[in-house]
């Protein structure tokens, strides 16, 4: 079994930054794979990033065509937490937050694929 608390979110105007993070336990060697996904009131939910350990230094990260070269993911193997420094953010990137890992999703986007999930972290950017 794997645990996943995010935490971080909040309100911010639009062009402000948060650093949402993820404290990963239990089973860690399940969380090959970790991403964060969001979901909009009446949407559905998708992927924002993700991150593959491959194994020593040996890292992949994925993002979403709309949020490439705003936000950074990151993974602390030594503290067991994932992060996603989110800069310039617009209205648009209002949503619930989650953080998922999985052994081997079908994609890194697929959230019907992930099987941890943590309860998630509102982030709200106004105009």
């Amino acid at each position: 079994q794997v645990q996943l608390v995010e935490s971080g979110g909040g309100s911010v105007q639009a062009g402000g930054s948060l650093r949402l993070s993820c404290a990963v336990s239990g089973y860690t060697r399940s969380t090959y794979y970790m991403g964060w996904f969001r979901q909009a009131p009446g949407k559905e939910r998708e992927g924002v990033a993700a991150i593959y350990h491959g194994g020593g230094d040996t890292y992949v990260t994925y993002y979403q065509s709309s949020v490439k070269g705003r936000f950074t993911i990151s993974r602390d193997n030594a503290k067991n937490t994932l992060n996603l420094q989110m800069n310039s953010l617009k209205p648009e990137d209002t949503a619930m937050y989650y953080c998922a890992a999985d052994k081997r999703p079908g994609s890194w986007s697929d959230y019907a694929t992930y099987t941890y999930w943590g309860q998630g972290t509102q982030v709200t950017v106004s105009s």
